[in-house]
């Protein structure tokens, strides 16, 4: 069995997603083989709040080109959008952020 922080790797800071921290909505990167109810148990058991709903998408990788002929990709990743209920605390971690 593995660890909760083995499902959560990271919380994805950007301006887009701080936007949501008023709907109390939370994204993070997640494992690729995570599926929403291992990532509902791991945000509830770290952060100690209630989830209401989990979202996931798959991001591809992009094409990035390092010179002429050698075309590499970045990663492909997983990435989750954690909705908390409306009686639930916030995530400190994500506070002041905004």
């Amino acid at each position: 069995m593995r660890s909760v922080y083995d499902v959560i790797l990271r919380p994805i800071i950007t301006e887009q997603s701080m936007e949501h921290t008023d709907l109390k909505k939370y994204a993070f990167a997640v494992a690729p083989d995570a599926n929403k109810i291992e990532i509902r148990k791991a945000v509830e058991e770290i952060f100690g709040v209630k989830v209401a709903k989990v979202t996931t998408l798959n991001m591809d990788g992009k094409k990035k080109r390092t010179g002429r002929y050698p075309e590499g990709s970045r990663p492909a990743w997983k990435k989750a959008v954690v909705r908390l209920t409306d009686d639930s605390k916030t995530i400190e971690f994500f506070e002041g952020m905004a």
